[in-house]
């Protein structure tokens, strides 16, 4: 063993690292790109395919189960069949699948290809990952980690504005042909300038027998999960047959899979990394980062849109100066977690979030378009000082030859996180509008003079403007319907927001239950390389 840790230690890459970096970081960008670019052509897929709205959504459904399925077994398929060769098989997958997606002529088609799509895009961001720990010496992770984060935070602030232009200007085809180009250049960089360190090729040697019963139990529970979150507000939850089936087979799964992986000699996850504290904690902060950075992504746009009357691209434009805030804040990040200590950036990160998610308490129907993006602005400011850190303390304790496991394991909190995160978001959205409906239904008297006075002043404006006296009250009526609707969404807005805020600023503690990562003081051989 010692033997290897000399050439792990020893070992650096025949490259640049920063021309690795930013060779992974194309495959980063072109699969976090297609995962928002596909929402906005949605109707058009649907039009021309001929099949339903509520059809085209599996369009995105069968993306994120495949992908999910992936993400938490690619660091033992990384590790048994070469991390470069499978990380090269997934790009080139995925850049396929995407020639499959663009000349699909029907809906089960387009299916099919992105189940595929999702398959190979599952499985690169770990393994990017999991290159950038080994290629960097400790003290320069946190930077090369800033470099990758800024793609994951670019491509879906520009993916629905790129996706509404090129819908608009050519086809829905076009969305997916565009990571044809992106692929190519990844395929041909990947080759030359990424390679696996001795310790990967040493432990692809050890692997054993394919543990079949832990592959299943986890394509099984995952799968089944993610159509529960996915689905699960539209059907009604618990209340349709086909959600409660899902989620029992899910759970079963998923608790046949922890116990038989605990008591696994060679497990494809390996849960008893969860035990060194530092790498637990951080698994948690990871899905709590997911919950609230997708969860938002989802909120504001959605506000916009149905409460303000905001088009989709200028949903997505008010939202794509908070993105360029963030591609700032992550190389300030970058170089702080090897200067500072770490748990206390990430309570930073949280306490600034906390504050932008109270901030934005203070929306109402009134509020302008220059002061939205203002607060989204504030609000993802902290989100660098979160994800870069927790990025590096991922891989502290724990030994290097499982970097992969840390990889997959980690990104699929932060999806899971992000999953769970917009379901629970939508359906309490629902559930609180119907409250607030409800008590604010309570409050208005019919008899009462104000009510009276806003109907007749309604109507009468109505009247001006060419209807008669029915077709004037009637709309009235109903326009005070609109507004009690209108107000009731409002609040639950508001209500969503507070509970964010509530629950991140909980979390501003939490990083000092980490040990202080020893990385972190920068022994005196590191300053020297690996």
């Amino acid at each position: 063993m010692s033997d290897h840790q000399i050439d792990y230690h020893n070992w650096k890459p025949k490259h640049n690292p920063w021309l690795v970096a930013l060779t992974v970081t194309i495959a980063t960008f072109m699969e976090v790109l297609d995962t928002s670019i596909a929402n906005v052509a949605l109707p058009h897929m649907a039009g021309s395919l001929g099949a339903s709205q509520e059809e085209a959504t599996w369009v995105l459904t069968s993306y994120l189960v495949s992908s999910a399925v992936v993400l938490p077994i690619s660091g033992w398929l990384a590790t048994r069949f070469g991390r470069k060769r499978f990380y090269m098989a997934c790009v080139l997958l995925f850049t396929i699948c995407s020639f499959l997606c663009g000349i699909a002529q029907s809906l089960p088609m387009l299916i099919l290809a992105r189940v595929l799509q999702g398959a190979g895009g599952g499985g690169l961001a770990p393994s990017e990952q999991a290159i950038l720990a080994d290629t960097f010496p400790v003290s320069k992770r946190g930077q090369a980690f800033a470099v990758y984060g800024m793609a994951v935070v670019v491509a879906p602030a520009i993916g629905p504005t790129l996706g509404g232009w090129i819908t608009d200007n050519f086809n829905w085809h076009w969305i997916f042909f565009i990571n044809i180009p992106f692929g190519a250049l990844s395929l041909f960089l990947s080759q030359r300038m990424v390679e696996d360190p001795p310790y990967l090729k040493e432990e692809q040697k050890k692997i054993r027998k394919v543990d079949s019963v832990g592959l299943g139990l986890i394509c099984l529970g995952v799968g089944c999960l993610e159509f529960v979150l996915d689905k699960g507000q539209e059907k009604d939850w618990f209340g349709d047959t086909k959600i409660t089936v899902f989620f029992i087979i899910a759970l079963c799964a998923l608790i046949t899979f922890a116990v038989w992986e605990w008591n696994h000699e060679d497990p494809v996850v390996d849960l008893k990394l969860l035990k060194v504290r530092n790498f637990g904690t951080a698994i948690f902060l990871q899905f709590i980062l997911g919950m609230v950075l997708f969860g938002t992504t989802v909120l504001i746009p959605q506000f916009l849109q149905v409460l303000m009357g905001y088009t989709a691209e200028l949903a997505g434009m008010a939202l794509s100066p908070a993105a360029l805030v963030m591609m700032v804040m992550m190389p300030i990040a970058g170089r702080l977690v090897s200067k500072m200590d770490a748990r206390l950036l990430v309570s930073i990160g949280y306490a600034i979030t906390a504050l932008g998610l109270y901030n934005l308490t203070r929306l109402d129907l009134e509020t302008s378009f220059g002061t939205i993006i203002l607060w989204r602005m504030f609000q993802v400011s902290g989100l660098a000082f979160v994800f870069i850190p927790i990025s590096t303390l991922n891989y502290v304790g724990v030994p290097f030859n499982k970097n992969n496991q840390i990889s997959s394991f980690s990104n699929f909190a932060r999806n899971l996180g992000g999953s769970v995160g917009t379901a629970l978001l939508t359906t309490f959205l629902q559930r609180t509008q119907q409250v607030h409906q409800s008590a604010l239904g309570a409050n208005v008297v019919a008899g009462s003079p104000r009510y009276l006075d806003f109907l007749e002043t309604t109507k009468q404006s109505l009247m001006r403007l060419g209807q008669n006296s029915d077709q004037a009250t009637q709309a009235a009526l109903g326009h005070a319907y609109q507004m009690l609707v209108q107000q009731s969404s409002m609040l639950s807005y508001v209500n969503a927001f507070w509970g964010l805020s509530i629950i991140i600023a909980c979390l501003v503690p939490l990083p000092f239950i980490m040990r202080k990562p020893p990385a972190m003081r920068k022994p005196p051989g590191e300053a020297m390389g690996h």
